[in-house]
């Protein structure tokens, strides 16, 4: 009977991570980066291993040898004997594999292969003997890296002697073109004797039914401990299409402690513990994964196939060496008594977007031509109602500008709508802060000692609380995600926080005062972006980095991407400063204020992917900051520059087209370096100013027209354009009719004609018109009384370009533009700034990016 049960859950481990394969063209995250040397269609690449040059240390490359599956839902393995029969360390997994073509993939641990071709159907299993999963990878999960002394025992006693690779391939029309496929895994292993030794312990459900229509359906694993102490480091958790959302669990003293909780349908990589635990003799490991049942019509049972479903969670751990096992699992049903307790949060589907789950079929990747065919459809009605125009005006009674603040660099709004400023107290960026090799040269005065994040009241400015003393030397980038956490950059730190709500740090990434350019520094970065629905932020690195760093909510690295321009004319996906990120979530997209560069560049949020460029004539050749709200609204600020003559003002943009809709610039002062600039949903907008110490506020425009005009019996009501913008932008009523039709009906009851100039236009144009006429009148009247009193004999017509060039103001290039700008306006010149930030890009010698 236990030799049954022993087969039966080998069997079930061969199959874990099986199911059909599941695409959508938002949810491809992009693959690793790797040489282009390493791989190809041809499959070249490093066969043998390869030493280090500066260590014992070797890589192996395990890979497929070019296969090309003719049937879905193959199974292939490949076996690689060890280079050595002495014991070694496996510490590091780099994958090498898209979920194009492949599923998932699986890294066993065997003394014997179950055979001796080149690749075998994996139905016999991959191993004669016992078989240890090493490492996992599906859904374009990043690289695993082990803490620095873990690794996997190989050789030796340990039992390994072969690696064996087990790739799930999905959909066999990814191969319709007979590619060759070369999916596999480096790993690096050295023989240096590691004091803790990684092990896998699954968690599986073995007998979970979904009954069709059912809402939520739990799948409860438990077991006791009795193994030596281990240190659960990372978890991975794995379903199929119906899980919502896995969660594991130490038990201790009825106490529930968690080890890691995530949603299966994102990337399913290693993330790491959030709060170090470890798991002692007599603890309970638990598991709940958490089904939905809707749309299906019948129920859904544990297996392999594309209608079945999965419950398993992964977790890697570390013992000491004198005590290592490499591998347990646990399948087990948890008693509904002892679950009665699980945390509520285990309930609690993570939210994943629609366009992110993976769909049963092909992969609808959109080409070029057809993408740009989309951006050329009818506008919609929100488009057409932004057309007609989107003005801001200073909010000259707000008190918010009088506030004593150092230079401000970042602005946010906080989930109340607080207003929440950045700023630098008494510090300043100047020619003497950095050294050409980026490092900060005046940590001696120390940390800013005053309260460097500001949750201001946006009305009466009045300061609600403050944070950030003695954490920052230079602040730059603020942004507050839906749970009130504070993401801040630091340039002289060249670090990216993560705050609580308080300012306890719950997260911290790069390593202080040391600039770099690989996955463990930054750079001077600028700015976080994170992403509302996945939880992924994402970091702007920097001005002395050119890219976009791509990490999961836990600070795990998923990917990069961007270089340095090399051209004049800069290339989509190079940058010259990303200074600023906005996401735009009803799109699925990032966009990145390219300040050097003059231009806004979008990209697919979870591929990198370009989208689009958004460059006009009047950003000048920088811009600084962008900020986004839904309905399709973008605002942005430049700056100054000495290329250009282009005023430093705001921008308001429509997201779609990309057409500038309005322009603004404040009252009081003028924008000396408007730094940051961020917006409310309904409309109103502060804009944060590095040189001038300000924040100033901007509330879009009321231009009050006749609430009623009756004409051929037809009553027709006019709004402001605030109420327009709140009723068809944010909250727009859902209609029996379409826009179209609407249109239509409303031709045949009333011939009121559709202006589409734009009111601010008419105005100009009627105060340019009457004088004109009225100057006519004056000389059609003055030639009359001539011509009567010398008896019809004039001394000439009236010269209108001669009277009007005897008027001062007077341009010969066209008549002088109305304007709102006057001598209280103009820029103080004596300021006596004598900051570097901003106005020149600093000369960057190439900094290669890291890929490791």
């Amino acid at each position: 009977m236990a030799s049954i049960i022993s087969s039966f859950i080998i069997l079930f481990l061969i199959l874990q991570d099986s199911c059909y394969c599941f695409r959508s063209p938002l949810s491809v995250f992009k693959r690793y980066q790797e040489s282009p040397s390493t791989l190809s269609n041809g499959c070249s690449g490093p066969t043998r291993p390869v030493m280090s040059p500066d260590s014992s240390d070797f890589t192996l490359d395990v890979r497929m040898p070019g296969v090309t599956p003719t049937e879905s839902d193959t199974y292939l393995c490949k076996s690689y004997p060890l280079p050595l029969k002495d014991e070694a360390y496996v510490v590091d997994f780099r994958p090498h594999a898209n979920m194009d073509t492949t599923h998932h993939m699986l890294l066993f641990g065997c003394g014997s292969p179950a055979s001796n071709e080149e690749y075998w159907d994996c139905g016999a299993g991959p191993c004669t003997d016992k078989s240890s999963i090493m490492y996992a990878w599906a859904r374009n999960a990043p690289p695993t890296k082990l803490p620095k002394g873990v690794g996997f025992k190989v050789g030796g006693n340990s039992g390994i002697k072969h690696l064996v690779l087990q790739v799930h391939y999905g959909d066999a029309k990814a191969f319709q073109d007979k590619h060759k496929d070369c999916t596999g895994v480096t790993v690096q292993i050295t023989p240096e004797r590691q004091p803790l030794i990684a092990g896998i312990y699954l968690l599986m459900s073995m007998d979970t039914v979904i009954p069709p229509g059912e809402k939520a359906v739990y799948a409860d694993i438990a077991c006791q401990y009795e193994k030596p102490t281990m240190h659960p480091f990372a978890y991975r958790v794995h379903t199929h299409q119906l899980g919502q959302v896995v969660s594991g669990y130490r038990i201790r003293n009825g106490k529930w402690a968690p080890i890691g909780r995530q949603s299966p349908q994102l990337p399913q990589a290693f993330y790491p513990v959030e709060d170090p635990l470890e798991v002692r003799p007599g603890d309970i490991l638990a598991a709940r994964c958490v089904f939905t049942g809707q749309g299906r019509t019948s129920s859904t049972y544990i297996g392999g196939t594309s209608s079945d479903e999965m419950c398993n969670l992964y977790i890697m751990y570390y013992m000491d060496a004198a005590h290592a096992s490499s591998y347990m699992t646990c399948v087990r049903n948890g008693d509904p008594k002892l679950f009665q307790h699980i945390p509520e949060i285990a309930n609690i589907p993570i939210p994943v977007s629609p366009d992110m789950m993976m769909h049963h079929g092909h992969h609808n990747d959109l080409k070029e031509p057809e993408a740009r065919n989309i951006q050329k459809q009818p506008k919609r009605e929100e488009e057409e109602v932004l057309d007609q125009g989107y003005h801001l005006e200073e909010d000259i009674d707000w008190p918010g500008v009088n506030l004593n603040l150092g230079q401000v660099s970042g602005l946010a709004l906080d989930g109340n709508n607080n207003l929440v400023i950045f700023h630098r107290g008494d510090h300043v960026w100047d020619a003497n802060s950095f050294d050409g090799k980026y490092v900060y040269q005046q940590r001696g005065i120390g940390p800013i000692e005053e309260s460097t994040i500001l949750v201001v009241n946006p009305n009466s400015s009045a300061i609600l609380h403050s944070t950030g003393r003695n954490l920052f030397y230079l602040p730059h980038g603020l942004t507050v995600d839906g749970d009130g956490n504070f993401w801040v950059t630091d340039v002289a730190l060249h670090q990216v926080f993560k705050l609580g709500p308080y300012g306890a740090p719950l997260l911290t990434l790069g390593v202080a005062f040391q600039p770099g350019s690989d996955r463990r520094h930054f750079c001077q970065p600028t700015d976080v972006a994170v992403d509302p629905i996945t939880g992924n932020f994402y970091v702007a690195d920097g001005y002395c980095n050119s890219r976009i760093v791509q990490y999961s909510p836990h600070g795990v690295f998923i990917m990069q991407w961007g270089e340095e321009t090399s051209l004049r004319v800069a290339k989509p996906g190079e940058f010259s400063i990303p200074h600023s990120l906005a996401m735009i979530p009803d799109h699925g997209q990032l966009c990145v204020a390219d300040r050097e560069n003059g231009r806004i560049q979008c990209f697919q949020a979870e591929t990198g992917r370009f989208v689009k460029e958004i460059k006009h004539k009047e950003f000048g050749s920088k811009v600084f900051a962008i900020s986004y709200i839904s309905g399709g609204i973008l605002f942005a600020v430049n700056g100054k520059s000495y290329l250009d003559s282009m005023p430093v003002q705001g921008f308001v943009m429509n997201y779609s087209s990309g057409e500038i809709l309005s322009s603004f610039v404040p009252v009081r002062k003028t924008f000396d370096m408007p730094h940051d600039i961020v917006s409310s949903e309904e409309g109103t907008v502060f804009v944060g100013d590095a040189h001038a110490d300000i924040v100033w506020k901007f509330s879009p425009s009321e231009i009050d027209q006749h609430r009623s005009v009756k004409k051929d019996g037809f009553e027709v009501e006019e709004i402001t354009e605030t109420e327009i913008l709140e009723t068809h932008v944010r909250t727009r009523p859902k209609s029996n009719t379409t826009a179209k039709e609407q249109h239509h009906e409303q031709a045949k009851q009333t011939m009121i004609p559709q202006n589409k100039i734009g009111v601010p236009l008419i105005l100009i144009i009627t105060l340019l018109i009457i004088p004109v006429v009225v100057l006519v009148a004056i000389a059609i009247f003055i030639r009359w009384r001539k011509g009567r009193i010398y008896g019809g004999k004039g001394t000439g017509g009236l010269n209108l370009g001669t009277f009007f060039a005897s008027h001062k103001g007077y341009s010969r290039k066209g008549f002088d533009r109305l304007s709102t700008e006057g001598s209280d306006q103009e820029k103080d010149d004596d300021d006596g700034s004598d900051s570097e930030e901003e106005y020149s890009a600093p000369t960057i010698p190439p900094v290669p990016v890291s890929s490791s």
